[in-house]
């Protein structure tokens, strides 16, 4: 039976009121919850909002990405279709090819050589699926040899600052190519740094037979004819070189001759390690060991080869070498021993410990020289240098004999410095002819030993890169019949066009007699 409301109110112990009070407070609490709770959804419902508003510009992007993608792929494969589309290069006028392209090639050559040029592009071109003409290694030689006579053509700017330096080159024969080279002293790279090739100008490339006094006069006074006379001339210790330079005294009474630093460290090396009274025995020795262990285990300590010119200023890859082995036979636990038979090494190599004391003199100097070679590469030829030289030597020398060296190099250098005006530098060192003989050996290769040929034109375009400008100037004034005119005015017949004929001579004359 149910219990009427009667009952229940007469259970509670609060009155009526506070019961009432009670449910209306409560009910104004889910009321504010029901509110919060509202705002919450309708924040939440906002931030959905947002959220697929961004989702749909998300897809959107993509949905671009993808058409982008698609474009992109459609056209690589377009393109492997059609193969690779180069640059515009269009003939140049009277080629078939264009100046672009001819750069290219030339440059190529100046640095891989001729035929390798033309494997290089081949190659390329290949892997870019380009199908086009392109020049084999006989026109690219042209090319190479119209920058270079067009180089010789160029005129300097007139000052009176200039540098001249002067060597010979011979290869076989008795023919010797002369190379001068002009560098303006006020232009001269910062102390510290060396010459490179771009610094210097060439002035001309000649080879001839008889190179007297009398022919450098000869050719110092046409160069000064044409460019006016240097300030000063550097060579090396050759007499035709250094006496003809005297001549230009007559046209500029300041001119100077300088000899290189170089040069004249290997003349004094020479006799403070040349004539030492073992070294003839060491590079006995040397010579034995090289044939003795070339072809055996040891054949990793084959000592260099010693070129037959020129040795004492080649003398230091000899001297290292020793030092290193000596260092092996004296550290029996050196990694690099392993599988070498002691008495192996000592048998073969064992002779360089009777020159032990000798090879430290020896190399001492060596480095002295390197120091002194060093220094004035970077440093040129200025009033102090000599004190300078001197300091770069340091006080740590051992031997009398490396002193003695030393003292003689700050003596010539402060000897030369003597001669310049106040203020000025100029360079002392003629490595950068020389190394542009070793740029010229580069491109003929295998040709080098086989006299000159009529690859001696291009001399003038190894110095630096050619650019379009260069090279279209250099088409608009040296026609291929230019070469071909300058080639038989400098070189006539080559050693090697003798070589053919003797060649075609004999097999003719063989032919005729068979038949006969």
């Amino acid at each position: 039976m149910p219990i009427s409301w009667t009952e229940v109110r007469s259970k509670f112990k609060s009155p009526l009121r506070v019961v009432a009070w009670f449910l209306w407070r409560s009910r104004e609490t889910q009321a504010e919850k029901c509110r919060n709770l509202a705002a919450r959804l309708k924040d939440a419902e906002q931030t959905i909002a947002r959220q697929e508003a961004e989702i749909q510009r998300q897809q959107e992007k993509i949905r671009a990405w993808q058409q982008q993608s698609q474009s992109l792929e459609q056209q690589h494969r377009q393109a492997i279709r059609m193969g690779c589309r180069l640059p515009e290069d269009s003939p140049l006028r009277g080629h078939k090819y264009g100046i672009r392209l001819i750069r290219l090639a030339v440059n190529l050559a100046r640095v891989v050589g001729l035929r390798p040029s033309e494997r290089v592009l081949k190659i390329v071109w290949e892997w870019l699926g380009v199908e086009q003409p392109l020049p084999d290694w006989t026109t690219i030689r042209m090319w190479l040899l119209r920058a270079g006579v067009a180089a010789l053509d160029e005129s300097i700017e007139a000052a009176d600052d200039w540098v001249w330096m002067a060597d010979h080159s011979n290869q076989i024969g008795p023919e010797k190519a002369l190379v001068v080279l002009g560098v303006r002293a006020s232009q001269l790279p910062p102390p510290g740094e060396t010459l490179r090739h771009a610094d210097v100008r060439l002035l001309t490339v000649r080879p001839g037979t008889a190179w007297k006094r009398e022919d450098m006069a000869l050719v110092y006074e046409e160069l000064a004819e044409r460019y006016g006379a240097p300030r000063a001339v550097l060579c090396d210790g050759a007499v035709e070189l250094r006496d003809g330079a005297k001549s230009l005294q007559n046209q500029r009474a300041d001119a100077i001759v300088l000899q290189d630093f170089k040069h004249k460290a290997a003349t004094f090396l020479k006799t403070a390690v040349g004539e030492h009274p073992r070294f003839a025995e060491f590079n006995t020795a040397l010579g034995k060991t090289r044939s003795a262990i070339q072809q055996t285990e040891l054949a990793h300590l084959t000592p260099p080869g010693q070129k037959p010119k020129a040795r004492f200023m080649n003398l230091e890859a000899t001297l290292d070498w020793a030092a290193m082995v000596l260092w092996l036979l004296d550290h029996p636990d050196a990694k690099t021993r392993a599988g070498l038979a002691p008495e192996r090494l000592q048998e073969k190599l064992g002779w360089l410990r009777s020159f032990a004391v000798e090879l430290a003199q020896w190399r001492e100097c060596q480095q002295v020289i390197s120091a002194g070679v060093t220094f004035i590469n970077q440093q040129g030829l200025f009033a102090g240098a000599g004190t300078q030289l001197a300091a770069a030597f340091g006080p740590e020398l051992t031997h009398a004999a490396s002193r003695q060296l030393a003292q003689r190099l700050v003596d010539f250098v402060t000897t030369a410095e003597g001669q310049l005006k106040p203020g000025e530098r100029l360079p002392m060192s003629t490595e950068i002819l020389e190394s542009t003989f070793a740029l010229y050996k580069q491109l003929e290769r295998q040709h080098s030993k086989g006299g000159f040929t009529s690859l001696l034109a291009s001399f003038g375009a190894l110095l630096k890169p050619a650019t379009d400008e260069s090279l279209r100037r250099a088409f608009s004034t040296v026609s291929v019949n230019d070469v071909r005119q300058w080639v038989r005015k400098k070189l006539g017949t080559t050693l090697t066009a003798k070589r053919i004929a003797v060649y075609h001579e004999f097999r003719d004359a063989t032919t005729s007699a068979a038949t006969t």
